[in-house]
Parts: C-alpha cells; sequence; structure tokens
C-alpha cells in the first residue's frame, strides 16, 4: 500500500460524494500511511492535512470508557456498583431504574436509557444539572434487559469521573488518558480548537450547494454535559496513536488484559449497521470472517470513523466535513482499506423482493425524543425517512443539520423483521423491528436505537 495509492482512492471517494474535505489515515505493518483532500471550508479554505482537527461526535466514547476503566482499575470505582454510589442526585423517570442502573450497564449500553436529553436549557447543559433532570428521558426497558444505544449513558459516565477524581470531566480525561498517552492534538474546549487548523462542517441547501454548518458545534454537543459522549475534537495523526495504543500492552494505563477485555463482547446487537455487538466502548464486528473494533461519530455537517483489526494489527481512520454524505464517504474508505490492505471484503445483505402485505404491516411513524422515523410505500418500494422533530427545531436558537432524504429500503431474509436502506445518505444502515406478545410492531431499532412506534399507518407529513 502506498500512499500515491491511498490518495488516489481518496480523491476518487471525495469526488463521488462531493465531500469538500477529508482526511484519512490508515496504520499497516506498524507505519502510517496518511491521506487528505480538499478544503477546511468552502468559505476560508485552508488545506487539509493529518492535523486538521475534525469534531468526532460519538467517537468520543471510546475515550471515556478507557478512562473510566483505569479509575476502576485504581480501585476508583467499582463498575457492578449502582451509579448513585457514585452520583446519588441522579434522576430517572422510574425510581426503581435509578436506584438499580450501575455504571457497567452504562458503559455497554444496556442501562435502557433513550437516546439523550434534547430539551435542557442553558442551565441544565452542565453535567452537575444534567443528571438532576433526566427524568424527563424516556426509558425504553429495565436495567440490563436490552441494548440500546445512549448518548445519555456515556454523558452520565462523565458525571461519575467528575464525582471521584473532583475534577471536571475534560480535564479528568486529560490526566487519565490524553496526556499520558501523549494526544496532544484531542481536545474539548473550542478555544483548544480555534487556535490549530480544522475542518467547518457543511451541509447542503435546498438546490444542493455546499455551505457552512453553523455552529460548529450544534446542540445537544455544544453543551459539557454531551462532551463524554461526543464532544472531542482530533486528527487523522493522534486518533492513529490512539490505535496503536488499543492494539499495545496498555502503556502504563491499563493493564493488558483490561485494555484488551474492551474488545470482548458484553451484549449482543441484532441486525446493526453498528456491529454484532457491545464491548466496553466499542461496537464489534466481523468482517469477512475476521473481528473488528470501532466507532463512529456525527457532529453538525462532520462524520468520523475509527476501525481497528486487532488480529491484524491495523487501522483506518476516515474524517469528512459533509452532513448528508460524509458517512458514505466514511463508510467506502473503510471498505476500500479493508478490502485493499487486508484483503477483507464486506458485503451488505440482499434485500428479500418487495411484499405489499409487509409493507402495509410496518409503514406509520416511529419516534425518539428529538427525531420522527417514517416508513412509506409507493405499492412497490418502501422508503424510510428520518427527521428532526419541527417541535426542536422551532425552540431551538441554533442551525440544526438538515433531515435526511426518505431512502429506498428493504426487508432482510429470515423472519422477516430486518431490514437495510438500501439507496441514499443512510446507504447500508440496518435495523430491525420490535413486536410486543400479539406480535404487533411496536417499534424500530435504527443505529442501535429504539424508535417507538406512534401511528401506525401514518405517512410522512402527517401530524
Amino acid at each position: 500500500m502506498s500512499q500515491q495509492h491511498l490518495s488516489s482512492a481518496v480523491a476518487s471517494a471525495a469526488a463521488e460524494f462531493g465531500v469538500p474535505g477529508a482526511s484519512v489515515g490508515i496504520l499497516l505493518d506498524g507505519r502510517e500511511i496518511h491521506a487528505s483532500h480538499g478544503v477546511t471550508s468552502v468559505e476560508g479554505p485552508l488545506p487539509v492535512d493529518e492535523h486538521t482537527l475534525f469534531h468526532l461526535g460519538s467517537a468520543t466514547k471510546p475515550y471515556t470508557a478507557t478512562a473510566l476503566l483505569r479509575l476502576a482499575t485504581e480501585g476508583k470505582v467499582d463498575l457492578h456498583a449502582p451509579v448513585r454510589r457514585y452520583v446519588p442526585e441522579l434522576q430517572l423517570a422510574d425510581e426503581r431504574a435509578a436506584a438499580e442502573v450501575t455504571v457497567f450497564q452504562l458503559l455497554n449500553h444496556t442501562a435502557g436509557l433513550g437516546w439523550n436529553l434534547i430539551d435542557a436549557g442553558p442551565g441544565e447543559a452542565d453535567p452537575a444539572a444534567f443528571v438532576t433532570v433526566l427524568d424527563r428521558l424516556e426509558l425504553i426497558a429495565p436495567p440490563g434487559t436490552r441494548a440500546s444505544y445512549s448518548q445519555a449513558g456515556y454523558n452520565v459516565l462523565g458525571r461519575v469521573m467528575e464525582k471521584v477524581t473532583g475534577l471536571p470531566f475534560e480535564k479528568a480525561v486529560a490526566s487519565l488518558v490524553l496526556e499520558p498517552l501523549g494526544l496532544t492534538r484531542t481536545f474539548f474546549d473550542l478555544d483548544d480548537v480555534i487556535v490549530r487548523r480544522f475542518a467547518l462542517g457543511h451541509v447542503r441547501d435546498g438546490d444542493g450547494e455546499l455551505r457552512i454548518a453553523r455552529p460548529w458545534k450544534s446542540w445537544p454537543a455544544a453543551a459539557r454535559a454531551n462532551n463524554p459522549g461526543g464532544g472531542a475534537a482530533s486528527c487523522v495523526s493522534d486518533l492513529l496513536r490512539w490505535a496503536r495504543f488499543h492494539l499495545g500492552g496498555g502503556d502504563g494505563v491499563l493493564p493488558a488484559e483490561v485494555l484488551h477485555g474492551m474488545r470482548e463482547q458484553t451484549v449482543a446487537l441484532r441486525g446493526s449497521s453498528l456491529g454484532d455487538g457491545f464491548g466496553i466502548g466499542w461496537f464489534l464486528r466481523e468482517v469477512d470472517g475476521v473481528r473488528t473494533i470501532g466507532h463512529g461519530g456525527s457532529g453538525n455537517g462532520q462524520f468520523s470513523e475509527l476501525l481497528i483489526v486487532p488480529e491484524r494489527d491495523f487501522a483506518v481512520v476516515s474524517l469528512a466535513n459533509e452532513g448528508t454524505r460524509g458517512h458514505g464517504f466514511n463508510q467506502a474508505v473503510v471498505r476500500w482499506a479493508l478490502e485493499h490492505c487486508l484483503g477483507l471484503v464486506e458485503r451488505d445483505p440482499e434485500p428479500v423482493p418487495y411484499d405489499a402485505s409487509r409493507a402495509r404491516e410496518i409503514v406509520g411513524r416511529y419516534e425518539i425524543d428529538a427525531l420522527n422515523l417514517d416508513i412509506a410505500t409507493d405499492g412497490s418500494q418502501l422508503t424510510l425517512g428520518v427527521a428532526i422533530k419541527p417541535e426542536i427545531r422551532a425552540a431551538s436558537d441554533a442551525e440544526m443539520p438538515p433531515d435526511h432524504e426518505p431512502a429506498t429500503m428493504g426487508l432482510l431474509p429470515g423472519d422477516g423483521d430486518e431490514y437495510i436502506l438500501t439507496a441514499g445518505g443512510l446507504k447500508g444502515q440496518r435495523g430491525y423491528f420490535t413486536r410486543d406478545e400479539t406480535g404487533t410492531i411496536t417499534g424500530a431499532d435504527l443505529a442501535g436505537r429504539l424508535f417507538t412506534r406512534t401511528a401506525p399507518g401514518q405517512q410522512p407529513g402527517a401530524s
């Protein structure tokens, strides 16, 4: 694998997906290969390189998990203790759940929490206040009974770290992880970002033209309470150093057995594009018979992706500053790298032919706190659209990311309750439908989040 070969592939993918700027890095046979393309901004363009900072979004979570495990190995946190041992002020919608939920259940997304609290006001956006108003967040299951990806859960972990260390989360994770590992270009504070070269996110207007996404971090990413689950900014060079750490022996930060234990499956996932299961801080996925770990993330007009193949001592990082097609770009780059560097080919499953009776059964509206998911049919194909709730947009002073255009979807072989999106910006995303004891569909899982069915048969745009 040559730098020129990688640069050519990145440029081709950037042109295909219309990404204004991207930074990619590969760790292969102990050496690093970088390739960058395009510019930081269409308004004030500067060349992107391997040191350009991008907002990582949820790819922050492995840093938080690693820091928590360090506190656990030092005897300062019992992972199986109730969260209230460390954060007695925690409030959840169900008092029994609040008393029983454990630190470990937050770490592996089995706490039963919904995705995130998005209606917190300015005075509630601090970690200390955030945990006292989580009783407004939907609980989707009793703690420990099912996996559901939760930003809020990791934000609570940040408050655990604050209470145990006596430091703000950002200083705690820096002292526990970032500084010992020499991650000198990974930051949470915007003041640290703006004095360095950084990528601005981009969205597309109604004519498809790129424009700057404002603000640089959108709510809830702009709130300090969201930093543990999605607030970091970093670059390819630091992310490859981060990958080297997780491929190594712990570097004095964690015992090797604890570090490598983060890769072990703690709970299985069904029909999910996130992977086959959750480890601790990582999504686990088998590609062409080989186990991988990784995590992606999104910000306001930006996407990040890190994938590690431990048994091959390999890692690939892809960062893009486009909010509609950036995810597709990253996935294409990761698949290209796996195939051309390791000979591993990842293929999407083929959906079954359209079935009108099945289509009628699943069409309707599904919701989480911030988003509507609408499934519709025109009589020959199914489509799935995801949109920010209008009332959320109306109540926000910040510009929010654009909605995803409805994408074609197909049901997968088997019991017919798993599906895949076959086109659009979410192409390749997988999910499944949940049913109650009578067999009635009650929800749809997408990207690890459970959307509750609220209006069977309702078409997009209906109120």
